[in-house]
């Protein structure tokens, strides 16, 4: 099983944010980034809104960061540890630019890249932004083919609805061959069949954990899957307490208080479903040196278990 490390302060999600955190800035994080990689961390994920409608500001909070901006600063300050996002809104973005953005953190970094992108649900956001919510899926597809095609020609062309391009050149490409992981984060028929298409990972969020075997034999099933051998799955034991809209939900299987076989035993119930990737929540601390000793606690006494 891998661990993703989660950065205090990347949001402050009322079901999750301890009032420390609101103090806690950039430097911190990025040491905080570089422990977790000496730890034996595999992976740090950004999360990202653009705007926070007003109306979404109790569950969600205000505070996001730009996807692509904080993955370059997070790989840029450590050397072996993955960098991805959680999630990337894909119908919000130019995808000529995005690419640029992603292959450019994969070259610069070595290799070390990976992208979560979503569809979105915030009609309000994408609104604000000017973006038909409802031709969200349409564009993600879209995007998902024109980004491949610049990752892997030498001469890329596309025509499409949303974008279209050729005679131009496209570097650097991603390190990673054939291009750098995509994953897709979601729950819906739509979203799965998407995955089967385009990607080699998985993050669900509103999916219970009891039907995550069953939904990846959905994926796997799709006549067009690709990921062959190296799916991957990420879902964080605290995932169930985060539910639509950033709902608080008390589900007792994934409190922050929980022991060392509790938690063990309920990884060992995600391997079971195909998880491959998970994260444990820090319990209540006093601020950063417990939150790290507390990281350590897991990778020592949590990992070798699991």
């Amino acid at each position: 099983m891998k661990f993703g490390f989660g950065l205090p302060h990347m949001t402050r999600l009322k079901g999750s944010l301890q009032p420390w955190e609101t103090v806690v800035t950039g430097p911190d994080q990025l040491r905080m980034a570089r422990r977790a990689e000496q730890l034996g961390y595999d992976m740090i994920a950004v999360p990202e809104h653009f705007v926070v409608p007003t109306s979404h500001i109790d569950l969600s909070g205000p505070h996001y960061f730009h996807g692509i901006a904080g993955m370059a600063a997070i790989a840029g300050a450590t050397e072996t540890i993955k960098v991805n996002s959680c999630i990337m809104i894909l119908p919000l973005q130019n995808p000529i630019v995005t690419a640029k953005g992603l292959s450019t953190i994969d070259w610069m970094s070595g290799g070390r890249t990976i992208v979560t992108f979503g569809v979105g649900w915030d009609k309000e956001e994408f609104d604000i932004l000017g973006v038909p919510f409802n031709e969200r899926g349409k564009m993600a597809d879209e995007y998902l083919a024109a980004m491949i095609e610049l990752w892997t020609k030498d001469k890329p062309e596309f025509e499409g609805q949303y974008v279209s391009f050729k005679d131009i050149a496209f570097e650097p490409k991603p390190i990673q061959k054939p291009h750098l992981p995509i994953w897709m984060g979601g729950d819906a028929d739509a979203v799965l069949k998407r995955i089967a298409r385009y990607a080699t990972g998985w993050w669900p969020f509103l999916t219970k954990p009891d039907q995550i075997g069953e939904r990846i034999d959905f994926i796997k099933s799709q006549p067009d899957y690709k990921a062959g051998g190296d799916f991957e799955v990420m879902y964080g034991l605290a995932t169930a307490r985060i539910g639509e809209g950033h709902k608080v939900i008390d589900d007792p299987n994934a409190r922050s208080d929980m022991g060392a076989q509790q938690i063990i035993d309920r990884i060992g119930f995600f391997k079971e479903q195909g998880v491959t990737m998970t994260s444990v929540p820090i319990p209540p601390v006093s601020g950063i040196e417990a939150y790290l000793d507390h990281a350590q606690w897991v990778i020592e006494e949590i990992k070798p278990k699991v």
